[in-house]
């Protein structure tokens, strides 16, 4: 049985029993031990951890967070900002796809598609939208608009849990070079961050005829184990080598969601603070509301298993080595890590833009808008 390709408008509703139960689950949190503050810290940063997260998200930060979630924080006000904008759901490969879509008024603008990271959903680029679509009122020309599409992974969000093994980049990609096909956009731009920067970047690989550039907030380019690849590397970037170690030594969330992510989905599933500090690992430095309603959109789609799959499958493909020769551009942000050129340049041969900025972090939709949109309408613009 063939796919519908119908295209269905779509608004988000959650019942408000779900809301009601969302809110005694929280008053019922039964907290976790941990040790007294004064014994986790030493008060210095090491990595990129910040003092008292050394064993984690720390349970004052979650105390907090819980009863903003349960009090002042106002999920029917973020439904409604988000239902402002249009949305749509389309069934490809078996899946069903949610994706805002909004036109610019500039008839010739350029077709761009948003990739979201984990564990942020489509709400990352929602402040994005405005400026892309409608520049002159931003800041920009007219000549610098986009039509923007704004996709949720499959299992992310209000795209349905994947149902079959195999949802990693590379189909994921597949189904947004479908899902651009039926907005009647033969030819588009991509940009990605975190999760959205392995995905953008294997769309222009697998469909570089119709990929006009792919622009990246990281390029994950790492040594390959040949000592040679050292070779006349600065003390600088030896140092910096010793900071991408550790930045990859506390990511648990990719080791654990690689190995089993399903083990660990059974508690998020079950406790809606659980899922809170889950996701605030990686999102704490966000806006608490923008934190929260990424959390409620986990909580109520029950996502958390499904979106850890997404680092299972892809921990688990044979990806080919091949350069890429797609026109790539960097947005690199201060407190993100930056990958270093010379690893950057032998996985990707046609590196147009390489932007460093002094501010900013790994959430730059969120933190540093202006300079992300500003990036892309320099990257897209030398494109054109």
């Amino acid at each position: 049985m063939k796919n519908s390709t119908e295209i269905k408008p779509f608004r988000i509703d959650v019942p408000q029993a779900e809301l009601d139960d969302l809110r005694d689950r929280l008053a019922r949190t039964r907290w976790a031990d941990e040790l007294p503050e004064a014994e986790v810290t030493d008060g210095v940063r090491k990595g990129p951890v910040q003092p008292g997260w050394e064993y984690g998200v720390p349970g004052s930060f979650v105390r907090e967070m819980v009863e903003r979630w349960r009090g002042e924080y106002d999920w029917r006000a973020w439904e409604a900002k988000i239902n402002a904008f249009p949305q749509f759901t389309t069934e490809i490969d078996g899946q069903v796809i949610h994706f805002l879509h909004v036109r610019s008024e500039v008839e010739d603008a350029t077709p761009l598609i948003l990739t979201h990271g984990w564990p942020n959903t489509f709400v990352e680029y929602l402040d994005l939208i405005g400026p892309l679509t409608d520049p002159a009122a931003h800041g920009g020309d007219a000549s610098e608009a986009f039509h923007v599409v704004i996709p949720s992974i499959p299992g992310f969000g209000f795209s349905s849990h994947t149902r079959t093994k195999g949802w990693n980049a590379a189909r994921v990609a597949d189904a947004w070079a479908e899902l651009m096909s039926r907005l009647g956009y033969e030819r588009f731009g991509a940009h990605g961050n975190d999760a959205g920067a392995i995905i953008s970047p294997e769309l222009g690989r697998r469909h570089g005829d119709r990929v006009i550039g792919v622009h990246v907030n990281q390029i994950f380019s790492f040594p390959s184990g040949d000592p040679a690849e050292f070779e006349g590397m600065s003390r600088e970037d030896m140092e910096y080598m010793g900071f991408l170690q550790s930045f990859v030594e506390h990511a648990i969330h990719d080791r654990a969601q690689q190995a089993q992510p399903q083990t660990l989905a059974h508690a998020l599933a079950d406790s809606p603070s659980g899922q809170l500090a889950w996701i605030a690992q990686l999102l704490a430095s966000v806006e608490p509301d923008v934190l929260l309603t990424n959390a409620s959109i986990y909580w109520f789609t029950n996502t958390a298993a499904s979106s850890a799959r997404f680092y299972y499958e892809n921990h688990h493909t044979e990806w080919g080595d091949e350069p890429t020769t797609f026109p790539i551009g960097l947005a690199s942000f201060a407190f993100d890590f930056r990958p270093l050129r010379r690893f950057a340049e032998r996985d990707h041969k046609n590196i147009v833009s390489w932007s460093a900025f002094d501010r900013g972090g790994h959430w730059a939709a969120h933190d540093a808008p202006d300079l992300l949109v500003g990036d892309l309408r320099r990257f897209f613009g030398r494109l054109a």
